[in-house]
């Protein structure tokens, strides 16, 4: 017998939701279902009803009395009943074999899907390498322009070598003015130490003349003083005498 699914509510903070059939009995109920035919729990199954006409043509058969229309009517009754059961029963086998067939659809969908999930991933990751050889290539392509924008910012190469030839000018004629220069110094400086030495000898020869005058002068002097000596001594001599 079919058993109905009853929501039970519980008082609480919580409200749950509690069935007298369990998710494990789902199967079970719809195979039930499916094989007696019942859809609701109101009236008497299909295959109550078939058991009852096949019961009451089975009696009737046996029945010894002249009954054909009886049985002619049951048996009427009893292909009617069977018809009717037996429609849903093919209606629920072509279901059977749609669901089967779009069961096989839906893995043969999701085989491919899946091939193109993977394609997909294959080719966001190929993106993402050519993604980054562009940053790369673009990074170099700005560095190019830029150093293209430097060198354009220069002046022409026939102008800068001109600079440089009038540079290169510019610095021998420098070199040989430092050289003259160096030259020149090198003379004033030997000529300066010959002054040096000039004044040197002067020197010694004027303090040689002027040690040499006053020796004279000092000799002189002692020559001096003795003729004085000599001729204040003659006349007292003579006086003596």
């Amino acid at each position: 017998m079919l058993v109905k699914g009853r929501k039970v509510a519980v008082r609480g903070d919580e409200m749950g939701a509690h069935y007298a059939i369990g998710p494990l009995d789902d199967d079970v109920v719809i195979k039930h279902r499916l094989l007696t035919r019942t859809t609701t729990t109101r009236g008497e199954p299909p295959i109550k009803k078939l058991q009852k006409k096949f019961v009451a043509f089975a009696l009737e058969i046996d029945k010894d009395s002249d009954n054909y229309s009886d049985c002619d009517r049951l048996y009427k009754a009893f292909l009617q009943e069977m018809a009717t059961f037996e429609l849903p029963l093919l209606k629920s086998k072509a279901v059977i074999s749609a669901n089967l067939r779009e069961k096989d659809n839906f893995n043969e969908l999701q085989e491919e899907i899946n091939c193109q999930i993977l394609q997909a991933q294959a080719d966001i990751e190929d993106l993402k390498k050519q993604l980054e050889e562009s940053k790369i290539e673009r990074q170099h392509k700005e560095e190019c322009e830029a150093i293209r924008r430097l060198i354009s910012m220069q002046p022409p190469r026939s102008e800068t070598q001109k600079y440089i030839s009038d540079l290169e000018k510019e610095i021998a004629v420098l070199e040989a003015e430092n050289t003259a220069g160096s030259r020149m110094l090198d003379l004033r400086r030997k000529q300066f130490a010959l002054l040096l030495h000039v004044v040197d000898e002067l020197q010694s020869t004027i303090d040689e003349d002027q040690k040499s005058l006053a020796e004279e002068l000092r000799n002189a002097m002692e020559e001096q003083k003795v003729s004085l000596e000599e001729t204040n001594e003659g006349p007292e001599a003579m006086a003596v005498d």
